[in-house]
């Protein structure tokens, strides 16, 4: 499908949506009473799987709209009245994130987060991502910055041979229809946010998600944030709900960092 804009897909979506419900307003109250049940009886067995049986999350993910547009959802960093990262810091932690201001943020010198600012990992600063999956990796592709993560799907221990990164080394494993991703081996130069939001981490960091989809359209990630040299508890990451895009192909957004000269300047100020 060839993308335009996403306002464009969106009056397309919205425009077929209308003639479907036009067409699924024909039966009877009771027709499509057993319809629903039976859409939830076998849900599982109707999500896209691939060729080894395995669910497959392949496509756009977002939160139902882009960044202050019509259905987008902002996430949420402290989710049920929960802690945020940052609440979970230990009194050194604390001490030494008053010392830092939003001049320091790394991403605004093109520096990825280690985590996300919406709480989504592979939207990194964004508000969309795209996954790619086979039966041997599952590829998270991040729209802002453009990044990515391999992520075998064997169990495979972590590699020991490869340095530290900014968004760290991955693996993954099968727990029945929910796919597991371990990913540790950081550096301590990226925050767990972005926009200013101070939020260091140490290169003990460690992050569990598991992904899983509930329909063909939702994919839900659950995701808890282990970091012994700063944190007092594990982080457990409010669940979040993501929603199959109307298009089929992230945008490349690159930064070179000339464009945040001035902003680094600014808030410096």
């Amino acid at each position: 499908m060839k993308r335009i804009t996403r306002g464009r897909a969106l009056s397309m979506v919205c425009s077929l949506a209308v003639l479907s419900c036009g067409v699924a307003l024909a039966p009877s109250t009771g027709a499509a009473q057993e319809s629903a049940a039976a859409r939830t009886d076998g849900q599982a067995s109707e999500i896209p799987r691939m060729s080894n049986g395995k669910p497959d999350f392949s496509g756009v993910w977002w939160g139902g709209g882009d960044v202050g547009g019509r259905g987008f959802r902002p996430g949420s960093a402290r989710g049920a009245g929960g802690p945020s990262f940052t609440d979970l810091y230990q009194p050194w932690a604390k001490e030494h994130a008053a010392t830092l201001t939003d001049a320091d943020d790394p991403t605004l010198r093109c520096v990825p987060t280690a985590f996300g600012t919406l709480n989504v990992r592979f939207w990194d600063v964004g508000a969309v991502g795209q996954i790619v999956s086979t039966p041997d990796f599952v590829v998270l592709l991040t729209e802002t910055f453009h990044g990515y993560q391999l992520v075998p799907t064997d169990g495979r221990p972590h590699r020991e041979h490869v340095p530290p990164s900014r968004r760290g080394d991955a693996v993954g494993h099968w727990e029945g229809d929910t796919f597991v991703v371990e990913t540790k081996n950081f550096t301590d130069d990226t925050w767990i946010w972005a926009e200013g939001r101070v939020s260091f981490h140490s290169d003990a960091l460690r992050v569990v998600e598991r992904y899983r989809l509930v329909d063909p359209d939702t994919l839900v990630i659950d995701a808890t944030v282990y970091d012994e040299k700063v944190l007092t508890e594990p982080w457990v990451v409010p669940t979040q709900t993501l929603q199959r895009a109307p298009f089929d192909q992230i945008m490349p957004l690159d930064c070179l960092g000339t464009e945040t000269y001035d902003l680094i300047g600014g808030v410096g100020n």
